[in-house]
């Protein structure tokens, strides 16, 4: 395992044709707030969160994953991935560096093992997160980012060794749940061709949670698939597609774990794990109407920003 590995994920860019479409959603009805925008690039904010934005959205006529970020110690730290990476053979974007972003830090980006941009970063200015209302059901935080692969094992190896992931959890040998810091998991894998599953927002409780998924109702957004609970994770979840396309999740309850004595279990997948309470495929559908996964096409191409 990597010393000096990542501490926190900090936020997923995406690229998309209906840009305003998007805005619009994830700036309203799902319940982030716009931070900074301009004609083609908008940056939102999760109210709760002390990240200066948790979801970056760029006008782009091709419908891709431009990076998922995250958070370093320090600036050694920053260094010392980008020297360690480098040294792997890892194919570098850019070296560390001050960064123009909102928050401004302190990073560099590479490609992962499949071609998917990731960046890391330090020293990132703060913002000030609000306390939220209780019952107000907007996103506290980003929760986590699950990714298809054509290797599961390999990709899980790769974040492990390189960025100093720690398993929490299997599904069978199919999906993997990986932790950089107390939270069960920001990151997970499944098998596929290369490119993003969904992107979870986390809400304070199952409470908060489903009054969210109400809310989305009201406004007639399509519920994908939810409300129901993991096994892994233990986190009560609702997934929903955005006008992009993209599948986005409200989340509540990941479970926190204690790296001294946690034990990474093998669970045996079936419909209790996926949904312990079974009532996220009461239609008999489940998370077939979300979609099919179809490789990214931006693998291995940096994007303009």
């Amino acid at each position: 395992m990597a010393q000096n590995g990542v501490t926190a994920l900090r936020y997923v860019g995406l690229a998309v044709p209906e840009f305003e479409a998007e805005r619009r959603f994830m700036g309203g009805a799902w319940g982030l707030k716009e931070t900074e925008a301009g004609s083609d690039l908008a940056w939102l904010s999760a109210e709760g969160s002390s990240e200066p934005h948790v979801l970056r959205l760029r006008r782009s006529e091709q419908r891709r994953l431009d990076v998922i970020a995250f958070a370093a110690a320090d600036e050694a730290s920053v260094d010392a991935m980008a020297q360690r990476l480098g040294a792997a053979g890892v194919k570098l974007i850019s070296e560390p560096r001050a960064l123009d972003a909102p928050g401004g830090g302190y990073g560099f980006r590479f490609f992962d093992l499949d071609g998917r941009p990731i960046e890391v970063s330090a020293n990132v200015v703060e913002r000030a997160a609000r306390q939220l209302d209780r019952g107000e059901s907007i996103p506290a935080t980003l929760s986590h980012v699950v990714l298809h692969t054509p290797d599961v094992k390999k990709a899980v190896d790769f974040y492990v060794q390189h960025l100093g992931f720690r398993v929490s959890d299997w599904l069978g040998e199919f999906m993997c749940f990986l932790r950089c810091n107390s939270i069960h998991h920001c990151l997970a894998f499944l098998p596929g061709p290369p490119t993003l599953n969904h992107a979870a927002f986390e809400m304070r409780d199952v409470d908060e949670m489903m009054r969210g998924v109400g809310r989305l109702l009201r406004q007639d957004v399509v519920l994908g698939w939810g409300p129901g609970r993991h096994v892994a994770g233990n986190n009560a979840f609702s997934y929903f597609l955005s006008p992009s396309g993209a599948v986005v999740e409200y989340t509540a309850e990941v479970e926190r774990v204690d790296d001294a004595t946690w034990r990474a279990t093998t669970y045996a997948p079936g419909p209790d794990i996926t949904d312990q309470w079974g009532t996220g495929s009461i239609d008999g559908r489940g998370p077939q109407k979300l979609g099919h996964a179809a490789i990214d096409p931006g693998l291995w191409q940096a994007p303009p920003i």
